[in-house]
């Protein structure tokens, strides 16, 4: 009698830092509601006491850092500690409508692909609320620059939603080095340097105007580590194309 397999598990990251309680305590409670992820976990940094009481009663688990490690170094913490099949991360501002994430998930979930990214800019998504102007020319203009700088072309770079296979996740995990926001966007290109399939989900959305993200420094930033990242996966790139063909022939 042949075993039906079991369903794959999903493991779930929230970074956080300074966030808005009346937001993530109910998004919380809507991804274990409508995703049943076998983990769930909180990677917070910084809090104060209310913040880590109030935390403390929702499904999650909470990993609290004393310092503030930066959204990529959180991320990297609780995809370490996950164990599941299928790992996934959202902002903890909830811009992303946890019935959104699901599709995102269920498209990794599904086998369909390695890695599936949130897409806000694609023609296909919903924006219920709009960015500021500065932070909408300043998304654009990133997601145009990476688009020439790295080999996987993507509307949307930079969204905060989104799931890989346990897999992909080891593949790239030691490639990873940005411990900010620029960590979307490292992950995506070293997925495509590993040959890894990326699909782009376009969502529903709606943005948060009280960002700790700072503007104009984060502009300069975003740009220093994109190019950065694309220097690193053009070796990487290198490497693999070595590996597939083999060392050189001896004269």
């Amino acid at each position: 009698m042949r075993q039906v397999a079991d369903p794959p598990t999903l493991g779930f990251i929230v970074p956080a830092y300074r966030p808005d309680l009346e937001l993530l305590v109910p998004y919380l409670e809507q991804v274990t509601e409508i995703l049943d992820p076998a983990m769930l976990r909180v990677e917070l940094d910084a809090p104060g006491e209310r913040t880590r009481q109030r935390l403390a009663g929702t499904p999650a688990t909470v990993a609290v850092s004393a310092r503030r490690r930066g959204k990529g170094a959180a991320i990297t913490d609780g995809f370490d500690a996950l164990n599941t099949d299928v790992l996934a991360f959202a902002d903890a501002d909830a811009a992303t409508p946890v019935p959104e994430l699901g599709r995102i998930v269920d498209a990794v979930l599904s086998g369909n692909t390695s890695l599936a990214v949130g897409s806000r800019r694609h023609p296909d998504a919903t924006v219920e609320t709009g960015q500021s102007i500065p932070r909408g020319v300043m998304g654009d203009g990133f997601a145009w620059l990476a688009r020439r700088l790295l080999d996987v072309s993507l509307y949307d770079y930079q969204c905060g939603a989104k799931a890989l296979t346990a897999g992909a996740w080891r593949q790239v995990r030691e490639d990873l080095t940005e411990e900010g926001f620029a960590w979307d966007v490292e992950l995506l290109a070293f997925a495509s340097a590993h040959s890894l399939t990326v699909q782009e989900i376009p969502i529903t959305w709606h943005d948060h105007p009280d960002s700790t993200v700072p503007p104009v420094r984060s502009a300069v930033d975003m740009g220093t580590a994109l190019l950065r990242t694309s220097l690193r996966t053009t070796r990487v790139d290198a490497s693999v194309e070595r590996s597939c063909h083999g060392p050189p022939l001896e004269e």
